[in-house]
């Protein structure tokens, strides 16, 4: 039975990704974890129908499925494997029974130092992915990236560029994605998150916390909750003041907790949840 104390919570796949699909779903039973967010790569492995089936089985919910995405490209054929892609990823969720697509919406093409450019084609992008994913239940959630990623994995760098885009489509197509790790820093984040509120376009939260000094391999530096600099519960009331009520999740890169035993991390997780979050 699910602790009503987790009933918000939501474990992604991602902090705890040396457990297996079936080890994961078995240790969220066993702790109570109603909620999780899974990842295309290893559901894939596993096959998509059957990791349905096995979450489906397991009573749990899935909250998000990360990732869709990388839609700057210039070159054609990269463009039109791109859109394929993420055709496929919409699919994959409505299979998974999850209703939000996490969108990273990758970064400046070989050799371009055009933003401007990159932005739009992923707009571009999305007045075709938009109608694709409402027609399957499945909402786009742009995700903004620390500004570091902008020119390799994300052009989109601020809860605001986010909602430009975003607010160019129906709400039940395109929102956002608010995570902790990557808009702490920027002052004007508070006013983006009520404005996304508003316009009914949070499609999820995510919590990582900021360590220093940073991992020589920044992309696994997210700390564990309680760790760094963030106020956890500071972000969470921000959410729940714009009329968020979804699910929350822990999504951890982090190559000493990938060391570690997974059940043993994941039981961490939520502990450290409800100290800092619940």
């Amino acid at each position: 039975m699910t602790d009503p104390g987790l009933s918000r919570f939501s474990i992604n796949q991602m902090t705890v990704k040396q457990l297996s699909l079936p080890e994961l779903t078995a240790a969220c039973r066993d702790l109570g974890i109603g909620n999780v967010g899974l990842w295309r790569e290893p559901v894939q492995a596993y096959g998509v129908e059957a990791a349905a089936k096995l979450v489906r089985d397991a009573g749990l919910r899935v909250t998000t499925l990360c990732r869709g995405g990388f839609l700057t490209a210039t070159d054609p054929v990269e463009r039109a494997e791109a859109m394929g892609d993420n055709h496929a990823a919409i699919d994959e969720a409505a299979t998974l029974g999850t209703d939000t697509l996490v969108l990273v919406s990758g970064g400046l093409p070989f050799d371009s130092k055009d933003l401007h450019g990159a932005r739009e084609r992923i707009a571009d992008a999305l007045a075709v992915l938009g109608p694709y994913a409402a027609e399957r239940g499945v909402r786009l959630a742009i995700e903004p990236l620390h500004p570091m990623f902008a020119s390799d994995r994300c052009v989109v760098s601020t809860l605001t560029q986010a909602l430009d885009l975003a607010e160019r489509f129906p709400a039940d197509q395109v929102g956002v994605t608010v995570d902790t790790y990557h808009i702490w820093w920027d002052d004007q984040a508070t006013a983006q998150i009520a404005r996304a509120g508003a316009g009914g376009r949070i499609h999820t939260f995510q919590l990582a916390d900021w360590t220093t000094p940073l991992p020589e391999g920044v992309l696994n530096g997210r700390g564990q909750l309680g760790d760094g600099a963030i106020d956890m519960r500071e972000w969470k009331a921000y959410v729940d003041t714009a009329g968020y009520t979804g699910a929350i999740e822990v999504e951890l890169f982090n190559d000493a907790l990938w060391a570690r035993d997974g059940r043993e991390v994941l039981a961490e997780t939520v502990t450290r949840f409800a100290q800092h979050a619940a």
